[in-house]
């Protein structure tokens, strides 16, 4: 295999949000372009069926996402695992189902070298969003609205000559009941997995990336491509890495006006609203 690609075994990516204007979509896109995998695992809320439903567009550049996938499916026979997230919760009515090599399922124990890892999006501990939708959507419009305001804000620290600064993390980061949420998220994560008898969980839904040790059980979050831009990939000798879309991006730069893949799938520029 060429070295201009990283080559890994899996690669778990998750709240890719497509469909609204906060997607990092071309990044995501260009991250699956310079990456072989054998096994692609999109783990939760990839599609924003909430935003849809509200309004938002689907773009091209969301569209270059999912033709990226299938040409990896078709192309390079990676094997596509879909699980449902709460934002792709439309889905729910399809589960689970296969077609070759693209499943959709709620969650997935993955088979590593160093053990079994339980994969899933981890909605089902996020009490607001299980038992109060109403409540859970509310706080999706809060927090669509700090996204448009944090691009202001740093559209003027870019006036400046200053880096990225993320609003959302910075305040999940200082609330102390953003911080006491997270940490009872990802204790009940590990304790299912260590009931499921894995030695590891990989989950996504907090936007929150992380690679840690909770007692015995490896946790991982691959985090989101609205604003962390990250993704845990396993290698062949079973290690498993949290990747940034930012240091990834100095090793395969992305070009100034991609042009259209050739050999890709061809695909409608526009996704229908849904239902």
């Amino acid at each position: 295999m060429s070295k201009s690609h990283l080559n890994v075994r899996t690669v778990i990516v998750s709240d890719i949000h497509l469909g609204t204007p906060h997607s990092k979509a071309e990044e995501v896109t260009h991250f699956l372009k310079y990456v072989r995998c054998e096994k692609l695992i999109l783990n939760g809320d990839i599609i924003d069926g909430w935003r849809l439903q509200r309004g938002d567009v689907w773009t091209k550049a969301h569209t270059r996402f999912i033709r990226r996938v299938l040409t990896m499916v078709q192309k390079r026979d990676t094997e596509v695992i879909y699980l449902r997230g709460n934002h792709d919760d439309f889905l729910g009515r399809l589960l689970p189902m296969q077609f070759e090599s693209l499943s959709l399922g709620e969650d997935y124990v993955l088979e590593s070298r160093t053990g079994k890892y339980l994969v899933l999006h981890g909605d089902v501990f996020d009490g607001v969003v299980k038992n109060m939708v109403f409540l859970a959507h509310l706080g999706d419009l809060g927090y669509n609205f700090l996204l448009r305001l944090n691009r202001v804000y740093n559209w003027f620290r870019a006036l400046r000559g200053k880096e990225y600064f993320s609003l959302s993390q910075a305040i999940k980061a200082r609330v102390k009941q953003a911080v006491s949420f997270v940490g009872k998220f990802e204790d009940q994560l590990a304790a299912l997995a260590r009931d499921r008898g894995c030695t590891g969980v990989i989950c996504g839904h907090i936007h929150t990336p992380a690679d840690k040790m909770i007692g015995d059980i490896h946790y991982l979050n691959s985090g989101d491509w609205v604003e962390s831009m990250t993704a845990v990939v396993e290698h062949y000798d079973g290690r498993f890495e949290l990747i940034t879309f930012k240091e990834f991006s100095n090793r395969f730069p992305m070009e100034q006006a991609a042009p259209a893949a050739t050999g890709e799938i061809e695909l409608p520029l526009q996704l229908p609203v849904l239902a």
